[in-house]
């Protein structure tokens, strides 16, 4: 019996190295599992979990964001503006409105400059005739005017009046009917047939002025919807 059993503990003795060798060996296993693991995330961040790449949207990459900013950008107002509506005749003009049309017509037609005089004070105020100060506005047109008696302005009134217009700031206190229509509408966007139309009331050395100033700024004519002529003035 006693044989047996230092047989038997020299046995377990024997074996107790191997089990101690196959622990040790599944040691380094592990390790080499952490320091696999953890070389897949950012230095000084270990404990960060590693997303799915099935959590990233397209939503979320930089060039979305980048591109979404570049469209907000690109977009430019004065582009995207629609063109003022041309019309001509008066169908579509307020009864006062054409009332004040043709007293101008009819004055302007009749060569007598004084007559104009007279549609001035169908006003409750004197209709801006210049930028500055003047102190009476037939010898002001008469000045104006290349011959001296104020002819000259008339015919250029009556060519403004025949042109097309445009209704401007409808439902507000500016609300107006403006002539020409070019005095609203971009030069740049003018048609061949609207540039013949900008003939008949200019020449092309004045065309070629109003491009330096981006604007239309020979004569207009502003008549708001109760009929009172608010303007007859050139410059911008």
């Amino acid at each position: 019996m006693i044989r047996s059993a230092v047989f038997l503990s020299a046995a377990l003795l024997a074996t107790m190295p191997c089990a101690l060798a196959a622990q040790e060996k599944t040691v380094p296993t592990e390790r080499i599992v952490i320091d696999e693991l953890s070389k897949e995330q950012p230095a000084g961040d270990s404990a960060a979990p590693v997303p799915s790449p099935d959590a990233v949207t397209p939503d979320a990459t930089p060039e979305a964001g980048v591109e979404g900013d570049a469209d907000a950008t690109s977009e430019d107002p004065k582009q995207a503006a629609p063109l003022p509506e041309v019309r001509y005749g008066t169908a579509e003009l307020p009864e006062p409105v054409q009332r004040m049309r043709e007293a101008l017509i009819e004055a302007a037609k009749s060569g007598n400059v004084e007559e104009l005089r007279t549609v001035f004070e169908m006003n409750e105020l004197m209709p801006t005739l210049s930028f500055g100060d003047i102190t009476d506005p037939i010898e002001h047109l008469k000045k104006a005017s290349g011959d001296g008696e104020g002819r000259e302005v008339m015919a250029i009134l009556l060519e403004v009046l025949e042109a097309g217009w445009v209704h401007v700031d409808a439902g507000k206190p500016s609300e107006m009917y403006v002539w020409p229509y070019f005095a609203q509408y971009p030069l740049a966007d003018l048609t061949p047939p609207q540039l013949v139309e900008l003939f008949r009331i200019v020449t092309s050395y004045d065309y070629q002025e109003m491009q330096t100033y981006g604007t239309y700024i020979f004569y207009r004519v502003g008549i708001g919807p109760d009929g009172t002529l608010h303007y007859f003035v050139a410059g911008d």
